[in-house]
Formats: structure tokens, C-alpha cells, sequence
């Protein structure tokens, strides 16, 4: 057991933490392959792919960021 941490904390769980969030705050293959020390983006690709986000999901998060921003503005500017 290592001090401070769950049992089923494991190097590994620690490692795909890691790279997770690399990917989650838009990090390249290439960044995420050289923090990982994968000989190749293939490898990180293999392992990783799922983790980044599709044309789908860049798609529904612009859109959403506009209807956001323009409830708010509506909201604040001309309340009822």
C-alpha cells in the first residue's frame, strides 16, 4: 500500500489520469505521446482515442457557447 493513496490507486489509474485530463484541456497527440513516453501517436491513438473530442462534440460546444452567450445577453440587457 502507498501512504496517502486508495489501494486500488494503481500507476497505472495514475497514468491514464494523467493523459485524461492532457486531452480534456485540448492538449496535441503529440504532447500527451511525449508525456506518456509512447514510441509513437499511434500508440497514444491506440490506447487514448476515445478520450478526445469528435467534430460532434467541437460542433455542439461552439454552438452552445453562442446560445449561452446570447441568453446572457438578453437576459441582462433587456430584462422584462
Amino acid at each position: 500500500m502507498r501512504p496517502g493513496l486508495d489501494s486500488s490507486v494503481t500507476f497505472q489509474s495514475l497514468r491514464h489520469f494523467h493523459a485524461s485530463l492532457l486531452i480534456r484541456h485540448g492538449e496535441s497527440v503529440k504532447t500527451v505521446q511525449a508525456r506518456l513516453g509512447h514510441a509513437s501517436a499511434a500508440e497514444t491513438l491506440d490506447t487514448y482515442s476515445h478520450l478526445w473530442p469528435d467534430s460532434d462534440d467541437r460542433t455542439r460546444a461552439a454552438v452552445d457557447s453562442v446560445m449561452r452567450a446570447s441568453a446572457d445577453y438578453v437576459r441582462t440587457q433587456h430584462p422584462l
